[in-house]
C-alpha cells in the first residue's frame, strides 16, 4: 500500500460536482422561462482510521461538498479530539479507482499510532450536513481536552467589521451556487489566510482546521476565524480545540455556544452584519486601537 503523505486531494474534483449545472423554471417579473443553474455538490464520504498494521475501522460518514477530503478527515479527527497532531498522521488512501467510480468519497487516514475503534462507539458520531456532530459529549469532556487559549490577540472593531466582505470575495463555488457555507482563516489585522466551503458548515471549519494541523500551525492561537452561519456549540468547540481565540460569525449563536464560549476561553461574536456586531463571551479581545 502506497499512502499518500501530502496535504492533497485523490484529485482535485471537477467543478461540475462541487456546482452541479441544472436546468431550472424560473419565475421573475410575473413570466416563466427556463433557464440553466447551478447547485451546490453534496456526496457522502467515509471517514475511517488505522494505526499500523491494522484494519480500517469506520469513524464517521459526513455529506460534504467534494474536494480537500485529506483536510477534512484529518479537521474532523482533530476537532473531535481523536489525533493530537500532525505527527500523528501517516498519510492517507482512498477507494481503489478500478472498483469505486468516485474513490474519494471514502478515505482512510492511517496513524502513527494504534487506534481504538472503542473511541468512535462511546462518542456515538451521527455526522449529516444539517446538524453536525449529534449525540455529542457533555461540554465537561470538551473542556478537558481543550488546552489554555491565550489572552491575545486584540481586533479593532472596524476590523471584525470587515471580516464578512473579505470571506464573501473569496467563495469561488458559492459565486456560482449560493448555497454552501464557508469558514475563513484571518490574522489580527484582517488578512484573510486560507478559506474552505462546504455545504456543510461544520465540515467547512473542519476542512479549515485540517489545512492548518497539515501544514503545522495548530495551535491557531493568533488568529480569528469567521462561520458563515449560526454559531453552534459544536463549532465553538471545534475551534477551541484548534486553540482559535475569537470566533465570529454572521448569525446568532445558541445558547449552548455562549455558555461553551465563555468556559473554553472563545470570544464569540455574533450577528455580524453591516457595521455592527455582538460579543456574546469573552469582549476584551476586541478593543479599538489607541488613537494617535
Amino acid at each position: 500500500m502506497t499512502l499518500n503523505r501530502r496535504p492533497v486531494d485523490a484529485e482535485p474534483p471537477s467543478i461540475e460536482r462541487q456546482a452541479t449545472r441544472v436546468r431550472v423554471t424560473a419565475f421573475r417579473a410575473g413570466t416563466f422561462e427556463a433557464r440553466d443553474d447551478r447547485l451546490s455538490g453534496e456526496e457522502p464520504l467515509a471517514i475511517r482510521a488505522a494505526g499500523p498494521g491494522e484494519e480500517p475501522a469506520d469513524v464517521a460518514v459526513t455529506m460534504r461538498t467534494p474536494g480537500h477530503e485529506a483536510e477534512l478527515a484529518a479537521g474532523f479527527l482533530r476537532t473531535e479530539g481523536l489525533v493530537a497532531d500532525a505527527e500523528t498522521i501517516d498519510g492517507f488512501t482512498y477507494a481503489d479507482p478500478a472498483t469505486s467510480s468516485r474513490p474519494d468519497d471514502e478515505i482512510t487516514v492511517h496513524l502513527a499510532r494504534a487506534f481504538d475503534p472503542s473511541t468512535v462507539a462511546t462518542r456515538h458520531f451521527v455526522a449529516t450536513a444539517s446538524c453536525g456532530i449529534c449525540g455529542k459529549a457533555s461540554l465537561d469532556e470538551v473542556e478537558v481536552r481543550c488546552d489554555p487559549i491565550p489572552v491575545g490577540p486584540a481586533v479593532d472593531p472596524d476590523t471584525v467589521i470587515g471580516l464578512p466582505g473579505s470571506l464573501r470575495d473569496a467563495q469561488a463555488v458559492f459565486e456560482q451556487t449560493g448555497g454552501l457555507h464557508a469558514a475563513g482563516l484571518f490574522t489580527p489585522d484582517g488578512r484573510l489566510v486560507a478559506v474552505r466551503e462546504d455545504v456543510g458548515r461544520h465540515n467547512a471549519l473542519d476542512k479549515l482546521v485540517g489545512s492548518q494541523l497539515l501544514a503545522g500551525a495548530l495551535p491557531l492561537h493568533d488568529r480569528i476565524v469567521l462561520v458563515s452561519g449560526r454559531a453552534s456549540f459544536e463549532l465553538v468547540q471545534k475551534a477551541a480545540v484548534a486553540g482559535v481565540p475569537i470566533l465570529a460569525a454572521v448569525s446568532a449563536p445558541s445558547d449552548l455556544a455562549v455558555e461553551a464560549a465563555d468556559r473554553l476561553g472563545v470570544t464569540l461574536v455574533g450577528f455580524l452584519r453591516g457595521d455592527s456586531f455582538n460579543i456574546y463571551a469573552h469582549p476584551e479581545r476586541v478593543t479599538p486601537r489607541p488613537s494617535g
